[in-house]
């Protein structure tokens, strides 16, 4: 039996009541529908139990309003995120963010049954429209169309106007938009050439690994010296860490330590020659220097790749980098392929995640077999796998009949 508390008066409290003796107010504790923690304060008990009540009322309304059709898409969005209880923190929060960002303000406050097909179309291009990429307008439809599903199955609206809406806007796009094509052998190389430069050499084991492995930023980030057998020349992916915004109002940014999301994602990486090398030099470079990784996580310390105050590397910063070595490469390769007299070579702007999909091109072009790159990749599904196999099959085909046209054999 569960103990009766009582104010300082004997009062007899209800559940999410107590009493603040610092501030000599009483508090009422819920849990909103975004599943955050708030309170409600009054000078009296009897005041607060009146703001109890009208907050059920208010609850009560707003459900009222979502079953009549009669709500808007933002409090749509807020049921559909309260029953995603599964969801990674980070993944969450994401969510929100782009919410908050993207619709919240105007299309959010559209009344849910009035919303038509057209005008969702009319909604995401006018987003390309203000410039955002096909990708973030992607993201947008990731929030929007489960929130009017939801819809759907609670009988509030009889067919979902999201349904199909982003496949059209690509459909009027280049047809290759959001494709992400990997660096050309000879693209690679020249990046990796350019890690060489005094300036660079800080970031080249980080590098030398995230092309030499495939893992996704997250993973590299999270990758610990006890996950590294240098003896059986094999890297361990059991966890990663990601870099995403808090859930307040400023969306400041932390870290946060997590398994992968599938099976799929626990693997064990064979180490290249290079990486070896590379992982080996980073150990040489934090023992010479005296720095090491200050962070811990989830119980989870000693990460390899720090920036020099001890704290993690970030995706953004990576990026960052990335930007910088193709700028500066690009510039002095126009230059010296003017002089030499021969095409220079151009990287093409790049992000972390090409570095993985770079590695993945690499063994299919090597004849690699599907399943043994699938469980080296993490992919969760095969067709992953195959979709890059069937770009790399499609470049292949084109230079065989471009070898055949040079010997003038047909």
């Amino acid at each position: 039996m569960s103990r009766i508390r009582k104010d300082t008066k004997g009062k007899v409290l209800h559940k999410g009541e107590d009493y603040k003796k610092d501030k000599k107010l009483y508090r009422y504790s819920y849990t909103d529908s975004l599943g955050k923690r708030r309170c409600i304060y009054a000078k009296n008990l009897e005041e607060l139990r009146d703001k109890e009540k009208q907050l059920q009322r208010d609850q009560l309304d707003g459900l009222d309003i979502y079953v009549q059709g009669n709500a808007d898409v933002n409090y749509a969005f807020h049921r559909y995120i309260a029953t995603k209880t599964e969801l990674r923190s980070s993944t969450k929060t994401n969510y929100l963010y782009i919410y908050d960002r993207y619709v919240k303000d105007g299309f959010g406050k559209k009344k849910l049954s009035e919303v038509k097909y057209s005008d969702v179309l009319l909604f995401y291009n006018a987003l390309l429209g203000k410039g955002l990429s096909i990708g973030t307008v992607d993201s947008v439809n990731t929030v929007l169309r489960p929130t009017f599903q939801l819809a759907v199955r609670d009988n509030v609206i009889r067919n979902n106007p999201a349904d199909g809406a982003m496949a059209e806007v690509k459909k009027k796009w280049d047809g290759n938009i959001g494709i992400r094509h990997a660096l050309t052998i000879e693209e690679e190389r020249a990046f990796l050439e350019s890690l060489e430069l005094k300036k660079n050499l800080s970031w080249k084991p980080l590098f030398i690994v995230m092309f030499g492995t495939g893992c996704r930023i997250s993973e590299i980030i999270g990758l610990r010296w006890d996950d590294v057998d240098f003896e059986k020349g094999i890297i361990t992916i059991d966890h990663d860490v990601t870099y995403y915004p808090r859930s307040d109002k400023n969306y400041r940014c932390e870290y946060e330590l997590a398994l992968p999301k599938t099976e799929a994602g626990i693997r064990k990486i064979p180490m290249l020659k290079k990486v070896k090398d590379a992982l080996e030099l980073e150990k040489q470079n934090q023992r010479e220097h005296g720095y090491h990784c200050l962070v811990e996580l989830g119980g989870m310390k000693n990460f390899i790749f720090c920036n020099r105050f001890g704290g993690l590397q970030n995706p953004a910063s990576v990026n960052k980098v990335i930007k910088r070595i193709v700028s500066d490469h690009n510039s002095k390769e126009i230059v010296d392929a003017k002089r030499e007299g021969r095409e220079p070579v151009i990287i093409p702007n790049f992000s972390c995640h090409i570095t993985r999909h770079t590695f993945c091109t690499r063994l299919c072009e090597n004849g690699t077999n599907a399943k043994v790159i699938q469980s080296v990749m993490g992919h969760k599904d095969i067709q992953t796998t195959l979709g890059i196999y069937a770009e790399v099959s499609e470049n292949k085909k084109k230079d065989i009949f471009e070898q055949l046209n040079n010997q003038d054999v047909i």
